[in-house]
């Protein structure tokens, strides 16, 4: 299984939390920084956050502050904390290798979050 399984995306009121999983693959995690993804209708696939094997992390300037990227490297598991969520932070989260394209072969189906006014 390469393709990583994401969960934990929901519909939440603005100024509520969500808590994002993501089981990769093990040759994929233990070998590349890893990031949060995320695409809205009509927009374009963004990067969001991302974590080094070493735990350097980079938040994208529209979630600075709220959102929290953190990896277990033992278990192959991404996560994303989400607080203060905001409408505009609704879209489908995809979790995949920081530098991933839309080119890149092993995009899993998302987790949908909804935040709602």
């Amino acid at each position: 299984q390469v393709q990583p399984v994401e969960s934990g995306g929901g519909l939440v009121q603005a100024g509520g939390s969500l808590r994002l999983s993501c089981a990769a693959s093990g040759s994929i995690f233990s070998t590349n920084a890893m990031g949060w993804h995320r695409q809205a209708p009509g927009k374009e696939r963004e990067l969001v956050a991302t974590i080094t094997r070493g735990g350097s992390t980079y938040y994208a300037d529209s979630v600075k502050g709220r959102f929290t990227i953190s990896r277990d490297n033992a278990k192959n598991t991404l996560y994303l904390q989400m607080n203060n969520l905001k409408p505009e932070d609704t879209a489908m989260y995809y979790c995949a290798p920081a530098r991933a394209t839309m080119q890149y072969d092993y995009w899993g189906q998302g987790t949908q979050v909804t935040v709602s006014s």
